[in-house]
């Protein structure tokens, strides 16, 4: 059977490290509340011009050089993002001319924190298919310029980096097994960025409302988020005939740690089949799947025929999972 393989990862994060105490001088919070509330002590943030595009090309050249392929064998760029350099164009054309990959074609994709495995969803398509071979899938966020250091509530969760892996048409039984996606509308409100699109274009009134921050109801999020992630890992479970004692390792977004040890719990995983790094990242978006995946890998938390269970929310809403044979 043709499969998409993970044949290489790689990341990067901004140098600069926001830590919990250093809110402590601009925002009604302390660092126990936000370690007891998240389980985040640390971020990255970017500076000195960097955005997206910037780390997204890093990632990506780390994850190439992993597989040991060059830039001009690449037939695709997906890019998962919703902090985008510019409306357009896309982070993953600038990234293709960056790593001079003349051959791919290239396109960003918008679906919050579960990004990534939207993204890899679709090249993992794409491949299944026949159409390409091989595929650089990114998920990158600078979600420090839409973050509003005033508010309280969401200004300590979110971090910059991004995560890439290079997909590779094989066959046999290891790569993606299966990938399931799901996206309720009904809940948008929860998670938004409400000002700078065509409903509310860049205004005076829109600035001064703040509207081009992040906005988030994080205690009804937090309550959809664990039912529908719990549901996405039950279902990539059962469409396969597994159950949570063949999971190897389970790498979740790093939201929050009460819901990946919520989920953990359900599958009945011990702590050494999770893989966490939330406290030295925050919540980075589309990027922390990727992120997460490639420090495992470094690691060698992965080993080869591992079970490896990815499972992610955000906004849309939306969520989802993937089920991966190492």
């Amino acid at each position: 059977m043709l499969r998409s393989r993970i044949i290489g990862t790689g990341s990067s994060v901004p140098a600069k490290v926001l830590c919990n105490k250093d809110f402590e001088s601009f925002v009604d919070t302390t660092d126990e509340w936000i370690i007891t509330r998240t389980g985040i002590r640390e971020r990255h943030i970017a500076e000195n011009g960097d955005c997206t595009s910037t780390f997204s090309y890093r990632a990506a050249l780390s994850a190439l050089e992993m597989a040991g392929i060059a830039a001009d064998a690449l037939d695709l760029i997906i890019v998962g993002t919703i902090s985008p350099d510019m409306p357009m164009p896309s982070v993953a054309c600038f990234v293709q001319h960056m790593l001079k990959a003349n051959r791919a074609a290239a396109f960003d994709l918008s679906a919050g924190c579960t990004g990534f495995l939207y993204a890899m969803s679709v090249a993992d398509a794409f491949i299944r298919s026949g159409m390409y071979k091989k595929i650089l899938v990114i998920g990158a966020e600078t979600l420090s310029k839409f973050t509003d250091y005033q508010d309280r509530t969401t200004c300590v969760l979110f971090g910059d980096g991004a995560g890439a892996v290079v997909l590779a048409a094989e066959q046999g039984d290891r790569g993606i097994l299966s990938t399931s996606l799901y996206a309720d509308g009904a809940y948008a409100d929860l998670l938004l960025i409400p000002g700078g699109g065509s409903l509310s274009p860049v205004s005076q009134e829109s600035m001064e409302n703040r509207q081009h921050y992040i906005k988030m109801d994080g205690n009804k999020v937090f309550k959809v988020a664990v039912k529908s992630l719990e549901e996405a890992a039950l279902a990539a479970l059962a469409q396969n005939n597994l159950t949570g004692k063949d999971i190897d390792l389970l790498v979740s977004h790093q939201a929050n740690v009460r819901i990946i040890d919520a989920i953990a719990k359900r599958l009945k995983l011990p702590p050494e089949k999770v893989f966490m790094n939330i406290e030295r990242y925050g919540n980075t978006s589309a990027a922390s799947i990727p992120i997460a995946l490639d420090e495992a890998n470094r690691q060698h938390r992965i080993k080869k025929n591992d079970l490896i269970l990815l499972d992610a929310f955000g906004a849309g809403l939306t969520w989802g999972s993937a089920l991966i044979r190492w």
